[in-house]
């Protein structure tokens, strides 16, 4: 099963930037036991959906070359809760990417309305035997094109965001 926390980008500027969605809804599983009566999105899945957003940006930054993991999150502050119906707009800014690992400052919002605040730290694994596949650029590029990264994606020259032929195979 894959836990992917964000429904589709609507902005991805490679090495800057990128804004996600996550439409919330009854349907999911989670929000039944979460609380029951009163069903919100746990902090734990927003906080996900936003370092699946910086993470992708992260690792797309070095074409995936890197293995990009959540480290820490040194901050993270919530306004108030997200419910069914609720639309989350994730925005991942880079503020460094380092041979180690990067951060990103991520925000996300409901309508206007910032719900969260926070800073992610990501590491740079060195090889690590078994997760080679896991971490394959292939798995990550699937993703992106999932998450619709190629149709609004933008380099730095803001050009179109191009997946590179050798990720196909």
């Amino acid at each position: 099963m894959r836990w992917i926390w964000i429904d589709k980008f609507v902005e991805f500027e490679s090495g800057k930037r990128a804004t996600a969605i996550k439409n919330v809804t009854l349907a999911e599983d989670h929000l039944h036991d979460h609380f029951p009566g009163y069903p919100v999105m746990p902090n734990s899945l927003i906080i996900e959906g936003l370092a699946q957003t910086g993470g992708l940006l992260v690792g797309e930054y070095n074409r995936f070359e890197e293995k990009v993991v959540l480290a820490k999150i040194p901050k993270a502050v919530f306004h108030f809760p997200v419910l069914p119906g609720d639309t989350l707009r994730y925005t991942a800014v880079i503020d460094y990417i380092k041979d180690d690992g990067a951060m990103v400052t991520a925000t996300s919002h409901v309508g206007q309305r910032l719900q969260a605040e926070m800073e992610i730290v990501f590491a740079h694994l060195a090889d690590a035997g078994h997760a080679k596949t896991l971490f394959e650029p292939k798995n990550f590029v699937f993703t992106m094109k999932l998450l619709g990264v190629f149709d609004v994606g933008r380099n730095s020259e803001g050009g179109r965001l191009v997946e590179p032929p050798a990720w196909c195979e």
